[in-house]
């Protein structure tokens, strides 16, 4: 099999693993409906990990608050390392929101959930912003107003270099 089917082959199985995660995400979300829903049940062992009731009145409740919170946080954790857009580090915002959120309703009393993640999401925003901003003003310069900074650059130093030598030539002429 050569080097470039090897690729190909990858390439698909990749593509394809993705499609079926992003297809099973439906059946991922509904799944809480199949847990007890009875107050009775404290706790729920499935694959090895112990669910509670983490102060929502039931599994089923918890559980799904979860999965509203774990489905759009790995939906947009595959787009954001499957974008090939500028902007896509903009998707960390909603990506860091939905982690804090989980983290607060599992580590979190059940009464306080979405409250405080906003001060963490603030942090967040403070250093993605920027950064989208700046990549979108460079390709915007150079894609749609033709400025190309690089070139610009090259332009100044050249320029700087003339002046340098001309001066130069005019402190010799001086002298002589």
């Amino acid at each position: 099999m050569s080097n470039e089917k090897k690729k190909i082959r990858k390439k698909l199985i990749i593509e394809g693993l993705i499609a079926l995660f992003i297809s099973l995400s439906v059946l991922f979300f509904y799944s809480y409906k199949y847990l007890p829903s009875t107050a009775d049940v404290k706790t729920w062992n499935f694959l090895g990990i112990s669910i509670t009731q983490n102060g929502y009145g039931n599994i089923k409740i918890a559980v799904w608050y979860y999965l509203n919170k774990i489905i759009p946080l790995y939906l947009l954790t595959i787009w954001f390392i499957t974008c090939k857009n500028w902007w896509y580090p903009a998707i960390l915002i909603p990506i860091s929101m939905y982690a804090f959120q989980l983290f607060s309703s599992i580590y979190g009393e059940s009464l306080k959930v979405d409250e405080n993640e906003l001060l963490y999401l603030l942090g967040v925003c403070m250093v993605i912003i920027p950064i989208v901003y700046f990549i979108r003003v460079k390709l915007f310069d150079k894609h749609v107003h033709g400025i190309d900074l690089d070139a610009i650059d090259a332009e100044l130093k050249e320029y700087k270099e003339r002046e340098r030598l001309q001066k130069e030539q005019d402190l010799k002429g001086k002298k002589l």
